[in-house]
């Protein structure tokens, strides 16, 4: 027996999600964990005795899938922001906390802003390494100091 993976992620996706959600306490991993049990699927050339079968095969691939997920290098070694700062040396306080905001910021702007401030590249350099455009990375850094400037001004004034 063998049926079409479109039948079977509309009919399965939600549980394979919460069991790799259930290992991997992660959102993202566990998307990747189901999509890379149907490219499995999708790819394995075998016939299966029943619907049960189907659907215990899959999950079994699932849990597999997300305990491999919790093994690998990344997880493993990730550390909190917080930790990872104590291990930094700064000049200054204020450059202490600049640093700290800058890593608080949304991705799109912390990755333009670290390599721009931090790294000293520049605005095409920046386009070249992300494939963005000159203009967005300019956007980005224009809306990444408004954020910056916002956040840093909030805690001035709660200091105050």
């Amino acid at each position: 027996m063998r049926q079409s993976v479109q039948e079977l992620f509309e009919r399965y996706q939600n549980n394979l999600y919460a069991a790799a959600f259930n290992i991997c306490k992660n959102a993202e991993d566990a998307k990747d964990v189901v999509q890379d049990t149907f490219i499995q699927y999708y790819s394995l050339k075998k016939e299966f005795d029943s619907e049960q079968h189907i659907r215990a095969w899959l999950l079994r691939v699932a849990i597999n899938k997300a305990k491999n997920a919790n093994r690998t290098f990344w997880r493993k070694n990730k550390v909190p922001l917080e930790e990872y700062m104590e291990t930094l040396t700064f000049e200054t306080p204020e450059s202490e906390e600049l640093f700290e905001t800058v890593m608080n910021l949304p991705e799109k702007y912390r990755i333009v802003i670290h390599l721009f401030y931090y790294e000293d590249y520049t605005v095409r350099e920046i386009a070249d390494i992300l494939k963005i455009s000159e203009s967005n990375v300019k956007v980005r850094l224009s809306r990444g100091r408004v954020l910056l400037k916002e956040k840093l001004q909030e805690e001035w004034e709660d200091d105050e």
